[in-house]
């Protein structure tokens, strides 16, 4: 499988687990206040520089955890790879992911700019060697 399905693949997966993983759908219902581009989502996969330190992979969901006193997001889901069945369609090779739910695109830019994510930023970069974004709105 090529890289670009996989990226395609992962970023489906990643939506669909967004909707599964909400406690109210409402956050998904073109009426519900969402402007015309429907609900961004915003999916982070982070792959620590020690990855096997329990340690540093809390220190970083604390982090990402922390992040849900911004008012701009409607919804925060922060994990790490599921022990589901090894496929060829299957990246678990990340640590720590992140998916969060915005109204519009307006709403997840003032995220990146918002002082809670910049502190975020600055208290753990330390702790990743790569992190890989997939943005997305609905179709």
């Amino acid at each position: 499988m090529t890289d670009l399905y996989r990226r395609q693949f992962i970023s489906a997966a990643g939506t669909l687990a967004a909707a599964a993983s909400l406690t109210s759908t409402s956050a998904l219902a073109s009426d519900s206040g969402c402007n015309t581009l429907g609900p961004v989502v915003h999916m982070v996969y982070f792959w620590l520089k020690n990855p096997d330190s329990i340690a540093d992979r809390d220190a970083l969901i604390a982090g990402l955890n922390s992040l849900k006193a911004i008012p701009q997001i409607q919804g925060l889901h922060v994990g790490v790879p599921a022990s589901t069945l090894e496929r060829d369609v299957i990246d678990s090779s990340y640590q720590v992911s992140e998916l969060m739910l915005f109204n519009s695109t307006e709403d997840q830019d003032a995220y990146q700019t918002h002082p809670l994510h910049v502190e975020f930023i600055e208290k753990c970069a330390h702790l990743w060697s790569k992190v890989v974004v997939y943005d997305s709105v609905s179709a």
